[in-house]
C-alpha cells in the first residue's frame, strides 16, 4: 500500500492517524503544528486539506462521533481547538468554566457523541457536553488519571489510575461505582473496552496487558485476568479492540514495529 498521507508527509511526530466515521478519509495530526485530510483511494490518497494551528503543538485529534467536527489539544496549552469541517472554521476554546488546568492534554470522545472528557491533573477528570464545550462535571480518583475508556453504550467511564487502580464511573450521577485493581500492574499506562461491552483491557508500564471480562471488573476488587499478553517488552501506549471484538491491538511507542494482534 502507499503510505496514506504522501501528499504531505509531517515534519515532525505524528500523534494522530484516524480514519473518519462514515467517509474514505484519514487524518493525521502531530508535533509539527499541522492537522491534515486525505482521501483514501488506495492510487493516490489525494490530500483534500491541512490546517496550521500557529504555535500549537498537537498532543491529540480527535473526530466527533457524527464527524463533522475535529477536537485538537495541544502538548503545553491549556485551550483546545474545535476544526468544524461543515464551514471549515477553526474555533479555539480559550477556557472552559469551572476547569482549573495547566494544561489540557488527554481526551476521550463518547461513542453517542454526547460527552467529551478532559482528563485533568491530580486525578481529576472533566465531563463536557459535546455540544457546547461546557462542563458538565467533574470526577476525581486517587492518584493521577492515565487513561479513561467509555463503555459502548456510553453510560459508564473506566479510569485507569497512574498506581494502577482502575475506576468504574456512573456517567449519569457521575458517582463512582465500583474499583478494582489490576494484576501486578505497577503503573497503568493505556485502556480499553471490546464493542461489544464483554471485556476490558489494561496496558501497564511493564508491558504487560490484561484482558479482563467486564462482568469481573463490576463486582471484583481483585479479579484474575482471563489472559496476560505479555509480548511487549516496552510500556504498553496503545490498547484497542477490532469491532468485532475478535482482535485486540496491543502497542507501544517506546520501540520501532512493537504492534502485535492478539
Amino acid at each position: 500500500c502507499l503510505p496514506a498521507n504522501q501528499e504531505r508527509f509531517a515534519n515532525g511526530k505524528l500523534v494522530t492517524v484516524q480514519f473518519h466515521p462514515s467517509a474514505q478519509v484519514v487524518m493525521t495530526a502531530g508535533h509539527d503544528r499541522s492537522l491534515s485530510l486525505f482521501q483514501v483511494d488506495g492510487i493516490r490518497n489525494p490530500r483534500i486539506q491541512s490546517i496550521y494551528l500557529e504555535s500549537f503543538p498537537i498532543y491529540k485529534a480527535c473526530f466527533s462521533v457524527d464527524g463533522e467536527q475535529v477536537i485538537a489539544t495541544g502538548t503545553h496549552h491549556k485551550m483546545f481547538f474545535v476544526y468544524d469541517m461543515m464551514s471549515g472554521s477553526i474555533i479555539p476554546i480559550q477556557k472552559v468554566r469551572g476547569v482549573e488546568e495547566r494544561f489540557l492534554r488527554n481526551f476521550e470522545v463518547s461513542p453517542d457523541g454526547s460527552f467529551m472528557l478532559l482528563t485533568g491533573t491530580s486525578g481529576y477528570l472533566h465531563l463536557l457536553s459535546m455540544k457546547t464545550k461546557e462542563l458538565i462535571g467533574t470526577m476525581k480518583v486517587n492518584g493521577r488519571c492515565t487513561a479513561s475508556a467509555f463503555t459502548p453504550d456510553s453510560s459508564k467511564i473506566y479510569s485507569y489510575s497512574k498506581e494502577g487502580e482502575v475506576f468504574i464511573w456512573d456517567v449519569g450521577s457521575r458517582k463512582c461505582l465500583h474499583k478494582f485493581e489490576d494484576e501486578g500492574s505497577l503503573e497503568g499506562k493505556c485502556i480499553a473496552v471490546s464493542k461489544n461491552n464483554q471485556y476490558v483491557a489494561c496496558g501497564s508500564a511493564s508491558g504487560v496487558v490484561n484482558l479482563y471480562t467486564t462482568d469481573a471488573c463490576l463486582k471484583e476488587n481483585h479479579p484474575k485476568p482471563v489472559k496476560a499478553i505479555m509480548n511487549l517488552v516496552t510500556s504498553a501506549t496503545c490498547v484497542t479492540f477490532n469491532p468485532t471484538t475478535e482482535i485486540l491491538a496491543v502497542a507501544s511507542h517506546e520501540t520501532d514495529e512493537a504492534v502485535k494482534l492478539v
